[in-house]
């Protein structure tokens, strides 16, 4: 009796490196990543940006961070990838960057006041 194997074809998946620019919806990245090439005519450098929705089940990635998401199944009408890992954090979120420049003014207002 012949014996058939069945073997799971397990496709290399494409990756991408890009910037987190959105994390406004629940479970979901949306990832900005630039592309440089040169033009075919005039061999300029010509740098072009392309947004990838991501799904990021614990809603670790926070907007600025540099990441690298992966191809996987479709998971919604515009999900296609999905978070790999973080590979850089962004130093200041939006909010943080306000609160520390209200803090500075605050603290050289009081430096004022007592010089």
């Amino acid at each position: 009796m012949a014996e058939t194997t069945t073997a799971k074809k397990t496709g290399s998946r494409s990756t991408k490196i890009g910037r987190v620019t959105s994390t406004k919806m629940s479970k979901t990245i949306v990832v900005q990543v630039i592309r440089k090439k040169a033009h075919p005519l005039y061999r300029r450098v010509v740098a072009k940006a392309k947004k990838f929705y991501a799904h990021d089940e614990k809603n670790t990635a926070h907007v600025g961070d540099t990441v690298e998401i992966e191809e996987t199944r479709p998971m919604s009408k515009l999900k296609r990838w999905r978070l790999k890992n973080i590979i850089q954090k962004a130093k200041l979120v939006g909010g943080e960057e306000a609160a520390l420049e209200a803090k500075l003014a605050q603290e050289k207002t009081a430096q004022e006041k007592t010089a």
